[in-house]
């Protein structure tokens, strides 16, 4: 019998562990807090200026040769494309795959792309690197490779279920977003992606994130379906201070809608990505809050201890409500946050940026906890993200859910039945959801309304909707000064029992 003394019974319990060897996010983790440990070094983008100073249409002519995509020669479920640089995208992010038995670089090479008409001297192109990358499945067809996945820009990514077209963005992290001071925005600098074996259903993406004032691991694992899910387990570090820490970031787009119709004639009676902020409370409230393209920056702040969820939806899916062939609005998926564990104490916030184009993301929301550890400590942020067209599956069936919330100018009907405006302005807010609909029309359901000090109540009043099984809330105020922005709350309920979520709305300031 050979025993194991000294020196050698290291080395072969060595190999025995590099035997099962495995990259986890504490790999990443390691790297981030050391990372968090020292000074903030600015990264410098190696982009000539040819390429930096490109205008967007030159941008998209370099294209990636669908026929080299990574991982196309082997059995995988998933393939991965990559993004050249160019424009704004001008920092390297360093890509490497990760296998059962090692971690290698996926080297940059210009041959994998076609530049279209940008003329270029290869030299100048040969030792760049990749702005980021690109994930494609058979999601609507067997026969295709579907573009399911994005991870371009700062720590933001896109991700698409079944039979949906790219909307809103998820992010990694936020920081002192709509604050006096600027918004800083972190940056994923370098990718892990495992490759996934040829009966796998999902891919696992590890990243490591940097900013002047933190750092950080993820771990992503990708499930594609109808439904396409993102769990994300992160790890952060603080370098210094921040005046707000933004988790779980989602980014959209809101022009115009029901709510605020649009100021010049367009045939789209609407246009946004995402028409209102959902939360589920942890104490089991559930709150809409319709969505603004307001005059002047608003922020919103719902003041929440351990959020069951939150997530920018797009309720509303008919083409009849977007009426646009090429854009798709009605494809664009929603995203909900499903918080995991205990988050504590903080708010969900909302924010809206005035826009005059849908080519800008104007809507931002995150949640913020009410303290942060000292500097170096370690924040831990678990969640699935969900992206999703049936916002009905998200929401509680006993609680009923805003359909929609019209706008109009108020008016009172005169004894020759001819409408007068009488100068208030009046929401329409249909609730409807499966509980709901099986009440009788004869229900006594009765409004619970609440206003802010900058409005007068003139109407409230409830109707069964013999078209949607559900109920319409009239809410009819007058606006004191239409140069402060207006509150409004409101629910359904029958008896002592709430039978809805809580409409949540502020009405901009005119000015």
């Amino acid at each position: 019998m050979i025993k194991m003394r000294g020196i050698g019974a290291a080395v072969l319990l060595s190999l025995y562990a590099s035997s099962s060897w495995a990259f986890s996010i504490d790999d990443v983790a390691k790297q981030a807090q050391e990372l968090a440990g020292k000074g903030f070094e600015t990264p410098k983008s190696n982009l000539p200026s040819q390429f930096r100073e490109m205008k967007f249409a030159d941008y998209q002519q370099i294209q990636f040769n669908h026929d080299k995509a990574y991982w196309s020669k082997l059995k995988t479920p998933f393939k991965l494309e990559f993004y050249h640089q160019g424009m704004y995208f001008d920092m390297p992010v360093k890509l490497n795959e990760v296998t059962a038995t090692s971690v290698r670089e996926i080297k940059y090479n210009p041959d994998l792309f076609t530049f279209g008409n940008v003329k270029h001297d290869p030299e100048t192109v040969k030792n760049l690197g990749y702005a980021g990358f690109k994930v494609l499945y058979s999601l609507n067809s067997k026969d295709k490779h579907d573009e399911i996945g994005s991870f371009l820009g700062a720590s933001y990514f896109r991700v698409i279920g079944g039979d949906q077209v790219y909307g809103l963005s998820a992010r990694g992290l936020a920081i002192d977003t709509a604050l006096p001071s600027g918004e800083e925005f972190p940056r994923f600098k370098e990718y892990w992606i495992e490759r996934p074996k040829p009966q796998d259903k999902h891919l696992v993406i590890y990243a490591l994130l940097d900013s002047p004032r933190a750092a950080g691991a993820y771990r992503f694992i990708i499930r594609p379906g109808k439904e396409t899910t993102v769990d994300v387990q992160s790890k952060v570090y603080l370098r210094d201070n921040v005046g707000k820490l933004g988790v779980a970031p989602l980014t959209s787009m809101f022009l115009f809608g029901p709510n605020q119709p649009s100021p010049i004639v367009n045939y789209r009676p609407a246009l946004h990505d995402s028409n209102g902020l959902s939360i589920h409370a942890g104490n089991g409230e559930w709150i809409w809050r319709p969505l603004n393209n307001p005059k002047h920056l608003a922020v919103s702040t719902f003041t929440v201890e351990n959020p069951k969820g939150f997530g920018l939806l797009q309720r509303g899916r008919d083409f009849s409500q977007f009426q646009d062939l090429d854009d798709r609005y009605d494809k664009r998926p929603s995203g909900w946050v499903e918080t995991q564990g205990d988050w504590g104490k903080g708010r969900v916030e909302l924010v809206e940026i005035p826009t005059a184009d849908e080519t800008n993301d104007n809507i931002v929301a995150f949640w913020s906890p009410e303290s942060l550890p000292e500097p170096g400590k370690e924040m831990k942020f678990n969640y699935r993200l969900h992206f999703t067209r049936d916002e009905g599956q998200l929401h509680s069936p006993e609680t009923a859910y805003v359909k929609s919330t019209l706008r109009s100018t108020g008016d009172v009907k005169q004894s020759n039945l001819v409408r007068q405006p009488d100068g208030t302005i009046a929401f329409l807010v249909d609730f409807v959801g499966p509980e709901m609909s099986k009440l009788a029309a004869n229900t006594p359901v009765a409004p619970q309304v609440s206003v802010g000090a900058n409005g007068e109540v003139v109407e409230q009043s409830v109707r069964y909707n013999d078209v949607t099984k559900g109920w319409r809330l009239t809410l009819r105020l007058r606006v004191k000064d239409n140069k402060q922005a207006t509150e409004m709350r409101a629910a359904l309920i029958n008896g002592d029992k709430t039978l809805t979520e809580t409409w949540s709305y502020q009405l901009p300031a005119n000015e």
